[in-house]
């Protein structure tokens, strides 16, 4: 009985924390009318992407609130005629640039070489840097809301998360673990207020950084080697002495990540192994995951079959809290709480299962991503 005490206590501590943290500590940049008087640009890397650039380039080409905006596009080697889209949906605006982007040279990754030769290849006025993905789609007044809560931070990078956008049961099961983690296991406060690099974290999908603070921080030049780029990026900002802060940015975007089981699978694989670092690490925290969130249904069950209903009503209660903490989670970060929320012990076997399968295919060589080695 005193193992289900501890298990509830430590449950319940943690839907707590995500609970300050949703609700004292995570920024919500206003969804607008917003103006800023800064030049900004807007990057967009793009490799093979021509079946959902256009949705994501219009969202840019409507931005209001920024009116020295350019938004500059890397093809980055596509052979689908990524770029050729991008011709007949930016016409002859003015605020766009195309690029073409040349293969990456040894000791880089694919993803940190496109977004270093859009920073260092766009034109020097602009103050501002927004790193956007294909998959994004941003409000009418994302980027001037997110460039306004950069400031108001006093950080060199912004991490406003873009809501995701969840269709099939995988989706459903799998990305809301994203806002889940940090926001559950992430001190928000802490991480803004210490220079520790270890307290960082970012997602690429739609980053906001001050020109200046990027380039002391070495840019993207100073994780080329790294899968969690964003991460990484974000770390190396405040070894630099800079600050970082994270956004809920589910007002001011929307991303859908992957269009089908397989390309999620394959997504959180080739990254997995770069979250947990050492194997050792990732058994460690993935067992303690499914002691925690996977358990207790399962212990409940048995404790009813053995006719004990004490135990069998704790373990019941750290169910309900684990509950309680993703519909926290999901109500914070515009997800969707029911009746997803109830399925998240299944949804921590499948990320047990995705982290063992990273690790797995890393020691064999054999992850990729669009074509490209990683790992």
């Amino acid at each position: 009985m005193s193992a289900l005490v501890a298990l509830v206590a430590a449950v319940a501590a943690l839907t707590a924390h995500a609970l300050v943290n949703a609700t004292c500590w995570l920024r919500r940049p206003a969804a607008g009318p917003v103006e800023v008087a800064e030049a900004v640009a807007v990057l967009l890397p793009l490799r093979d992407e021509a079946d959902r650039v256009t949705p994501c380039l219009r969202a840019l080409l409507a931005q209001r609130g920024v009116p020295d905006l350019r938004i500059v596009v890397l093809d980055d080697g596509s052979t689908d005629g990524t770029a050729d889209v991008v011709r007949a949906v930016a016409g002859d605006d003015p605020r766009v640039t195309l690029l073409t982007g040349v293969a990456p040279p040894p000791g880089w990754l694919g993803k940190p070489h496109a977004c270093w030769q859009l920073a260092t290849r766009t034109h020097p006025a602009p103050t501002v840097l927004a790193f956007v993905d294909a998959d994004v789609v941003l409000a009418p007044y994302a980027v001037a809301a997110a460039v306004t809560e950069l400031r108001a931070a006093k950080a060199a990078l912004l991490s406003p998360y873009p809501r995701i956008v969840v269709r099939t049961a995988a989706d459903r099961l799998v990305q809301p673990l994203l806002q889940w983690l940090w926001l559950t296991f992430l001190p928000l406060r802490a991480m803004e207020r210490s220079p520790r690099p270890s307290l960082a974290a970012a997602g690429g999908q739609f980053l906001v950084l001050d020109r200046a603070g990027y380039l002391r921080a070495g840019g993207h030049a100073a994780v080329a080697d790294k899968v969690l780029e964003d991460v990484e990026l974000a770390r190396a900002v405040k070894r630099a002495g800079d600050r970082i802060a994270l956004a809920d940015g589910s007002r001011l975007a929307a991303c859908r990540m992957y269009g089908t089981w397989p390309q999620l699978r394959d997504g959180y694989t080739k990254s997995l192994w770069a979250s947990f670092g050492h194997p050792s690490a990732a058994a460690v925290v993935v067992a303690l995951l499914l002691v925690l969130f996977t358990a207790p249904p399962l212990i409940a069950l048995g404790a009813l079959a053995a006719d004990s209903p004490a135990p069998a009503g704790l373990a019941f209660l750290a169910y309900l809290l684990g509950v309680a903490g993703r519909v926290v989670s999901a109500r914070a970060t515009g997800g969707r709480a029911w009746p997803d929320a109830l399925t998240h012990p299944v949804s921590v076997v499948v990320l047990g299962w995705l982290t063992f399968r990273s690790y797995h295919l890393r020691k064999r060589r054999r992850l990729t991503w669009r074509g490209r080695p990683v790992g």
